[in-house]
């Protein structure tokens, strides 16, 4: 059940909002990394890797980030299409927590595979004539997708969670806030068109989660895909077309105000 002061909860994260999601944002979190760039495709794939990668210390998240983009030429997108097999090698030994060459490597390669094909990642989400309606079904879908390669290593898979598997999938519901809201914020891209805002599941981080406990907007036990949809459908009684911009003001409140 939701908190009892349904009003004042719902102030108290619409005045966050406001705060939180402005530029200043952007140069402590991972999404700066898709900033540095101008096209599409670049900022698609660099912010891919970014949320991928986004576990940990938000500093480390970013200068691993800093010097794989540095490893791609500062042209991710290119790179993925142009690069030759002696390119490669440079990638050896790169490693964030439990993500290593491996998994990089595989990643490139289903890239080059992909954007030789189609001309956005979005339709590895939505599905050819966007036929996937549910962000359940989009999300497996991705994940089908990458792993669609015969080459594909059993160990890259946890690092694309999947609703099949339970997973919350807080770093793919992050990267999709990060293409498909549009405001005037300054920090989501907005850059993809497929997918309504409404269909966004709130990226479920323990910050995030810790405060939305505090405030009754999460009542399961354990953190899973139902607990963020969950989530996702009290936010969307506050704000029923964008229901995830409310990401900002519970993870301000939990790691900025220690809420």
């Amino acid at each position: 059940m939701i908190h009892p002061d349904f009003a004042a909860v719902k102030a108290l994260l619409d005045d966050r909002v406001l705060k939180y999601n402005q530029p200043n944002f952007i140069p402590n979190d991972p999404v700066s990394i898709p900033h540095r760039f101008q096209k599409k495709q670049d900022i698609e794939i660099s912010g891919f890797f970014a949320a991928i990668l986004a576990w940990g210390q938000r500093k480390t998240i970013i200068n691993n980030c800093l010097k794989l983009m540095d490893l791609m030429d500062n042209a991710p997108h290119e790179f993925i299409l142009q690069h030759q097999e002696k390119d490669l090698p440079r990638f050896l030994g790169f490693k964030h927590r439990t993500f290593n060459d491996t998994d990089l490597l595989y990643l490139i390669h289903f890239f080059r595979e992909y954007y030789s094909k189609y001309e956005s990642l979005e339709t590895a989400f939505v599905g050819e004539g966007h036929t996937l309606a549910t962000q359940k079904e989009r999300l497996e879908h991705f994940h089908n997708l990458v792993f669609s390669l015969e080459d594909a290593p059993q160990r890259t898979r946890k690092h694309i969670a999947t609703p099949a598997r339970k997973s919350a999938c807080k770093r793919l519901n992050m990267y999709l806030r990060w293409m498909v809201r549009k405001d005037d914020g300054g920090v989501d891209f907005g850059i993809w068109n497929a997918m309504p805002m409404a269909d966004l599941i709130c990226p479920c981080d323990v910050h995030v989660e810790r405060v939305a406990r505090r405030l009754g907007l999460i009542t399961r036990p354990s953190m899973d895909w139902q607990t963020a949809a969950e989530l996702t459908a009290h936010l969307s009684a506050f704000d029923p077309t964008d229901p995830v911009k409310y990401d900002y003001a519970l993870f301000g409140l939990g790691v900025e105000e220690k809420f």
